[in-house]
């Protein structure tokens, strides 16, 4: 049994759980915070990405401390028959850059790694061992569940760290490769020069399960490599799914997750881009919320964060309309034209894609175009229950 009262506690050390816990040591170091987390380290295990348009002034300033690659000279994309560059910049942090940030930034009271959560409620966590963690406030940013009451599939993605035998000579990333063979489905290659000999390889598909096959991708991934004349040592890797949601009853979601007066962040509550599965810029957004809304009792925190993820849900609805094709509305082989369409258009039309904040004018622009149109015809398909993909 612990005898501190902490004013917030937070369950979860990913991206929204690590993120929240910085800003709150930034902008309100009175408040004492703790962060829980089961697994070894910080950080959810793999790279973070993200486009400098995405984020605010503030949430750039959030993001300062920790120490990312960056990339002022914009990214390349790759699809069969044309090649594209835009200017934006790129960003990118590692897990173990992330841990390392918020143990140089947060107490060193406030992190509990190697420790299981068994339960949560409105006054605190209840830890594996037993431990009691009591708090004013509970958030739980412990990750995406998956729920019957949810459509839709999986990004499954698999990383390999290397080390050239000569420099590599690639300037900027490319984001999406889908020239490749595309394996009767939406894949594409995501590469970063991370130095001057080094590059993250990674595979990425959208899959109706979200268990890969590690040896078939690291196949894949060889062979990328050797055509590209990419050779040396793996310093490492990293393998993840994020669910690619394409509808169902997001009341019936929340309501089936709830805890009372426990709020809810990060893809557990909702705040991801439903195509993408990018969550770094949703998670910098709520970590400032809740910096901002630091004094609310857990009752009132978990109202004000559900009713921001029902916000996200109604403005991201387009998303997962598109994200329907990736999942049965068009031929496996032309899939990749969902991506083709939207980064053959003006690049701030792009970053607003990417960032989900597109216009009613930049969907209309996204719709333009005869194969595209025919494509959109099966939009009432695509996606089965999370829960039931989760399961197969």
């Amino acid at each position: 049994m612990t005898g501190r009262q902490f004013d917030i506690a937070i369950a979860g050390g990913g991206l929204s759980g690590g993120l929240i816990a910085a800003a709150l040591a930034r902008y309100r170091p009175e408040l004492r915070v703790v962060l829980v987390e089961a697994g070894e380290t910080l950080g959810g295990g793999h790279r973070a990405s993200w486009f400098a348009s995405d984020l605010s002034p503030q949430g750039v300033e959030l993001l300062r401390p920790f120490r990312k690659t960056e990339w002022d000279h914009g990214y390349d994309v790759d699809f069969p028959a044309w090649r594209r560059t835009l200017a934006t910049p790129c960003r990118s942090l590692s897990s173990d850059e992330f841990d390392a940030a918020l143990h140089r930034q947060l107490p060193d009271d406030a992190i509990r790694i190697r420790r299981p959560i068994a339960a949560l409620d409105g006054a605190g966590m209840t830890l594996a061992d037993g431990e009691r963690i009591a708090a004013r406030t509970v958030i739980d940013c412990r990750g995406f569940t998956p729920s019957p009451h949810l459509k839709g599939g999986w990004r499954v993605f698999m990383g390999r760290h290397l080390r050239t035998v000569r420099p590599h000579g690639i300037a900027r990333p490319t984001v999406m490769d889908a020239a490749v063979e595309q394996h009767g489905t939406c894949r594409f290659v995501h590469v970063l020069p991370l130095a001057a000999h080094e590059l993250l390889v990674e595979e990425s598909y959208y899959a109706d399960t979200p268990t890969p096959d590690r040896s078939l991708l690291s196949r894949r991934i060889d062979a990328y490599c050797a055509a590209r004349g990419w050779q040396g040592d793996i310093l490492g890797g990293e393998a993840g799914v994020l669910p690619v949601v394409t509808g169902g009853d997001f009341a019936a979601h929340q309501a089936a997750q709830r805890v009372e007066d426990v709020a809810i962040a990060g893809a557990r509550g909702g705040f991801a881009h439903p195509l993408t599965g990018a969550s770094l810029p949703l998670a910098v957004e709520t970590a400032l919320l809740v910096a901002a809304e630091g004094d609310l009792p857990g009752v009132q925190l978990s109202a004000l964060l559900e009713t921001r993820a029902r916000l996200h849900w109604r403005r991201t609805r387009f998303y997962r309309r598109l994200a329907r094709v990736l999942f049965g509305s068009a031929r496996p082989d032309q899939r990749w034209g969902v991506f083709a369409r939207i980064y053959r258009l003006p690049e701030g039309l792009v970053e607003r894609f990417h960032a989900s904040r597109s216009t009613h004018a930049d969907r209309a622009r996204m719709l333009c175009g005869g194969p595209w149109m025919r494509a959109m015809a099966g939009w009432t398909g695509g996606g089965a229950a999370l829960a039931e993909r989760a399961a197969a």
